[in-house]
């Protein structure tokens, strides 16, 4: 008797599967490739909605600040006190400065920079183009010749592309203040090696590396979270309801999430 697992008919239903979800993943990145060129495009189109995108400039950045600053802080504070016990072992805290610097500036800030502002404004925006899907708003657009695209997608990816790097800067500077305080004031490191170690070994490349960082991930954050939303009635499996935007937002931060950590990586590969 053939076990069950290798009945032809399973193996055919198995490999069935796995074509439909190949086919889904394939439509859904064809579909969001199409989705990011029309977004790009919205942006240069006329007339400009400048009020729109102060109004996303408020909600994306100065929103964000709060939770940038408190996670700033307790990450600098983190790796003071971690570099300083590790430094110290081989007599080389004085050192401290550039550690804690050039791991916030070309990897951290940008990083968790962009996971927290996906965490509260991507999935803000997710949940917005979701509600506005299900409930036809944007079929209504449609219906009266306004492109959805620059009416609703292409502020947020301005916004969003402009207030990432001034949000990794303040990440920046507040966990470098952050280990500053635990290394010097609390560990007893040399406040004056501190700072000139980190002044003489954070250069300008160091720093154009985080700043490319924070844009692409704006990017991929805007693109995600938005691309989810728009399209929260074309995802397989999910419905058309309350529950398919929740479970759209929840894949955008996820994804957003895992992209941002890949790309971190790659992005660290080219630039180096």
């Amino acid at each position: 008797m053939i076990p069950t697992v290798l009945r032809p008919a399973a193996l055919l239903s198995g490999f069935g599967r796995l074509g439909a979800l190949t086919l889904d993943a394939l439509t859904d990145l064809g579909r969001m490739g199409f989705f990011l060129f029309w977004s790009l495009v919205g942006l240069f189109r006329l007339p400009f909605r400048f009020r729109e995108v102060l109004k996303q400039l408020c909600f994306i950045g100065s929103g964000s600040l709060g939770v940038i600053f408190f996670t700033s802080l307790s990450t600098g504070m983190v790796l003071g006190l971690q570099g300083y016990n590790a430094l110290n072992r081989f007599g080389a805290d004085g050192m401290l400065g550039t550690v804690v610097a050039l791991s916030l500036i070309m990897e951290l800030g940008p990083t968790l920079t962009a996971i927290m502002v996906a965490g509260r404004a991507g999935s803000a925006m997710c949940a917005e183009l979701g509600i506005m899907r299900i409930s036809e708003q944007i079929d209504a657009l449609d219906c009266m010749a306004i492109d959805p695209f620059r009416y609703l997608i292409s502020p947020k990816f301005l916004a969003m592309i402009l207030s990432m790097p001034l949000l990794t800067a303040v990440f920046d500077v507040v966990g470098i203040f952050g280990g500053y305080i635990v290394g010097v004031d609390m560990m007893g490191a040399n406040g004056g090696a501190f700072m000139a170690g980190m002044a003489q070994n954070v250069t300008n490349a160091d720093i154009r590396m985080g700043f490319i960082k924070s844009l692409c991930f704006g990017l991929l954050v805007a693109w995600i979270c938005t691309g989810r939303g728009f399209f929260v009635h074309l995802i397989r499996g999910m419905g058309f309801g309350a529950e398919s935007v929740s479970r759209a937002t929840t894949q955008a931060v996820v994804y957003s999430s895992i992209t941002v950590l890949v790309f971190d990586y790659l992005l660290t590969a080219v630039l180096l």
